[in-house]
């Protein structure tokens, strides 16, 4: 059975910078989607950032110039690395796959941004 296995969330002063990593345990084809997303108590879960297989890119106007999502087909693990974060950064990030029809979520990391 896939999982997806997160890590590099935690506990940071604003302005400073975090990197996400997202692991596919088990073997899968490569993603044609992968993704962040992100849901701060009380709101809706809303997409951070994703990158496709050729490595297009898309973000959030909030995040523009401040995050940078990567991947790494070969490990199928993909980063987000965050630089500049602010409190309303803070929130659980989910990293999401798609693989051909089939969907997988990771199963969240805290990310508080906070002096």
């Amino acid at each position: 059975q896939v999982q997806l296995v997160e890590s590099g969330g935690g506990l940071v002063q604003p302005g400073g910078s975090l990197r996400l990593s997202c692991a596919a345990s088990g073997s899968i084809f490569s993603p044609n989607f992968m993704a962040w997303y992100r849901q701060a108590p009380g709101k809706q879960r809303e997409l951070v950032a994703s990158i496709f297989r050729d490595s297009s890119t898309n973000y959030a106007d909030s995040v523009k110039g401040r995050f940078t999502i990567s991947r790494d087909n070969a490990k199928n693990t993909v980063y987000l690395q965050m630089n500049s974060l602010i409190p309303e950064d803070s929130a659980v990030y989910y990293c999401h796959f798609i693989v051909s029809l089939n969907y997988y979520w990771g199963q969240g990391t805290q990310v508080t941004v906070s002096s």
